[in-house]
C-alpha cells in the first residue's frame, strides 16, 4: 500500500498539491481505509504528503530552487567523503553491489514517469550502498531523512534518459572498485555538481529561478 501510493506520487499520478481522498484510494486499491491511512502516515514522515485538520492529506509541493541548493549543500558535505571512505577497504568494498545497481539503472529506458520512479529506486540504493560502506552509521540515516532521491526525481528531469547519471555512477564505481580514494571523492563531487546543474536547468525563468548555487559550485565557477 505504501509503495503503491509512493510510486503514484513520484510518477505524478498524484500531482503536487493534490488532495488525497482516503475513501477513493481505498476503492481504487480494493482495500479498507485503514491500510491507506497507515500508508499516508508513513508518507507524511517521508515529507511526501502533508496533513491538515480541515483538508485531510495533500501531496506536498515540489521543492523550490532555494531548497534544491540547501539539499545539495548537505550532500556535497557528506557524500564525497563517504565515497572516499568506501574506496579504502578492499574487504568491505561495495564495488559488486554498486555494479548491480549501475546495471539495473542502465537497463531502464525511456523518460516517462514510470521509468523515472524506477530510476529513483536504484539511484537511492546506489548512494545508500556507498554511505553504508563508509563505516559511519549516521550517514545512511541522515541520507534517508533527506529524502533526496524522492525530491530530485519529482522535479523536471533534463537528463530524462539517465545517460549522464549512468556515466557519473560508472566513474564513481570504477574509482571505488580500484580503491582510489581521491578519484572516488572527486567522481562523487562531480556527479553531485552535475546533477545539481541539470536540475537547475529544469526551473523556469519565472518562479523559483536558479539565482544561487551550492557554495562549492560557486567556488569552482570563479
Amino acid at each position: 500500500m505504501y509503495e503503491a501510493l509512493r510510486t503514484r506520487i513520484v510518477q505524478h499520478d498524484l500531482e503536487p498539491g493534490a488532495r488525497i481522498s482516503i475513501s477513493e484510494e481505498a476503492r481504487r486499491l480494493g482495500v479498507s481505509q485503514t491500510p491507506v491511512r497507515e500508508a499516508l502516515h508513513r508518507l507524511e514522515g517521508d515529507r511526501l504528503v502533508v496533513r491538515s485538520a480541515s483538508r485531510g492529506y495533500d501531496v506536498t509541493s515540489l521543492i523550490d530552487h532555494a531548497e534544491l541548493v540547501a539539499l545539495f549543500e548537505v550532500r556535497l558535505l557528506l557524500e564525497p567523503w563517504a565515497a572516499r571512505e568506501a574506496a579504502t577497504e578492499r574487504l568491505s568494498n561495495p564495488g559488486p553491489r554498486l555494479r548491480a545497481e549501475l546495471d539495473a539503472l542502465a537497463a531502464l529506458h525511456g523518460g516517462g514517469r514510470a521509468a523515472q520512479a524506477q530510476r529513483a529506486v536504484h539511484d537511492r540504493l546506489f548512494h545508500l550502498e556507498i554511505l553504508q560502506a563508509s563505516g559511519n552509521a549516521l550517514l545512511p540515516t541522515t541520507f534517508e531523512q533527506l529524502h533526496a532521491h524522492v525530491h530530485v526525481f519529482r522535479l523536471h528531469q533534463v537528463d530524462a534518459e539517465g545517460a549522464a547519471t549512468c556515466a557519473e555512477h560508472a566513474a564513481i564505481t570504477e574509482a571505488i572498485e580500484a580503491c582510489a580514494p581521491d578519484a572516488a571523492e572527486e567522481a562523487m563531487r562531480a556527479h553531485l555538481l552535475g546533477s545539481f546543474s541539470r536540475l537547475s536547468a529544469g526551473f523556469s525563468a519565472g518562479a523559483s529561478a536558479p539565482s544561487s548555487v551550492p557554495r562549492e559550485a560557486r567556488a569552482r565557477l570563479r
